[in-house]
Order: C-alpha cells, then sequence, then structure tokens
C-alpha cells in the first residue's frame, strides 16, 4: 500500500519537536526550489530528526504498515515528494541517493519509491535499486525493498523469490507489501516445500508461513 505523504507530514508534525520540525519543513521548501540541495540535505536527516519509530514504541499487534517506519523514513520520503524532477531526471536523482547513501538512507529511498510511483513518474526506473536491496542481508533494507514500489514493479519470479529470502531471513510475512495480491499458486507451493522441509528437520515453522500454507498439505507426497 502506497503511504500517503499527507498522513506521513500529519505524524511527523505530531512525532518531531517544533524544532525538528521547521528544520524539515525548511529543508522540503529548499529542495523544491532547487533539488540539487537534497545532495547534502538527505544524510542529516537522522540527526536532526532523530531515528525512532514513527508510531512510537514497537507494537507486536500493530497491524498498519506505518509500524515498520522510522521518522528519518518518512522525513527522507517528504524529501523525495518534494523533489521538483520527472522520470529520467527524477530516476536518475534518487539513484544516485541511493547509491552513495548508507543502510538508513537506502531504506529511505526505497520506502519512498512508493509515493514517488503513484503518479507514474518513476515507471520501472528504479527497479535497480530494488534488486539491489534485496541482495543485501539487512533486513530492514530487504523489508523496504519489498514495500509499495516493489511489490507493484517485481516480476513475479522476482517477487516470490523476495518472499522466499524474507521467510529465510525471519522478516514476517505481514511486513511484506502485495502478497494477498501477488501470490500465486507457484508461491504457495515454494513456501510449502519450505515448511515441508522445516519439519523432517525438526524445526518449526514460523507461525506466519500458514497464513499462506495449508498445514495438510504436507503430509501429502511430493
Amino acid at each position: 500500500m502506497t503511504t500517503n505523504p499527507a498522513i506521513l507530514h500529519l505524524l511527523l508534525t505530531s512525532r518531531l519537536s517544533v524544532t525538528a520540525m521547521n528544520w524539515l519543513t525548511t529543508a522540503l521548501d529548499r529542495i523544491a526550489a532547487d533539488h540539487t540541495t537534497i545532495r547534502a540535505l538527505f544524510p542529516t536527516v537522522g540527526r536532526h530528526c532523530g531515528r525512532e519509530g514513527l508510531l512510537g514504541a514497537p507494537d507486536a499487534h500493530e497491524t498498519s504498515e506505518l509500524h515498520r517506519w522510522s521518522v528519518d523514513d518518512a522525513a527522507r520520503t517528504l524529501m523525495l515528494a518534494a523533489l521538483p524532477l520527472s522520470r529520467a531526471e527524477l530516476g536518475t536523482e534518487v539513484a544516485a541517493l541511493y547509491r552513495y547513501g548508507d543502510a538508513a538512507e537506502k531504506r529511505g529511498v526505497l520506502r519512498g519509491l512508493g509515493s514517488l510511483d503513484s503518479t507514474e513518474e518513476l515507471d520501472e526506473r528504479a527497479l535497480p535499486l530494488v534488486h539491489d536491496g534485496l541482495r543485501t542481508n539487512d533486513t530492514r533494507i530487504i523489508t523496504a525493498a519489498m514495500a509499495a514500489y516493489g511489490a507493484r514493479r517485481l516480476d513475479q519470479a522476482a517477487y516470490r523469490q523476495g518472499v522466499l529470502k524474507c521467510v529465510f531471513l525471519g522478516i514476517p510475512l505481514s511486513d511484506i507489501d502485495g502478497l494477498d495480491a501477488r501470490g500465486d499458486a507457484e508461491l504457495v507451493r515454494m513456501l510449502t516445500d519450505y515448511a515441508r522441509e522445516r519439519r523432517a528437520a525438526g524445526r518449526d515453522v514460523p507461525a506466519d508461513v500458514w497464513r499462506v500454507v495449508d498445514p495438510n498439505e504436507l503430509s501429502r507426497e511430493t
């Protein structure tokens, strides 16, 4: 699900100090006036706005996708949305922010892609960033790669592999965007094989795998 920048702005207004919110407002104005200013501002978001959860302390029962977001994720998404660029220029700028960013900046870019893609400005231009994120072993980057943009733009085979990697690394299926819409028979088969192998090895199957896998299938011949 794509997150509306207006909702992020409202949440940040309630979460950030007056000083931090003033800094962010000024930063957004500067980016809107001159897109190149984002290159210096993007890396400093955590220092000025903080890195705590956007919705406060983590809650194991929280179902909103925003429970996975930090305040710096949200602030960076607003910065990306403020860029006065389109299509190829937008894709080039976003790719550079990702390429030269640290883990938090890469995650912020991946989270922000969904909002940028809501107007079809990016199309598939940022897909290489998603593929790069999925090659890492950083669970927060992988989760961000499987957010709205990745769920919408990855081809079916790549989406399935992304889901499997999340399961292998212990990322809850509830943290993956698009599973209800994009889950298909082949993904069910792959997850069933995974669950069967775990059972055969005497290991627990992650509870949320049963959201996709029918336990009765595990006893059937392969």
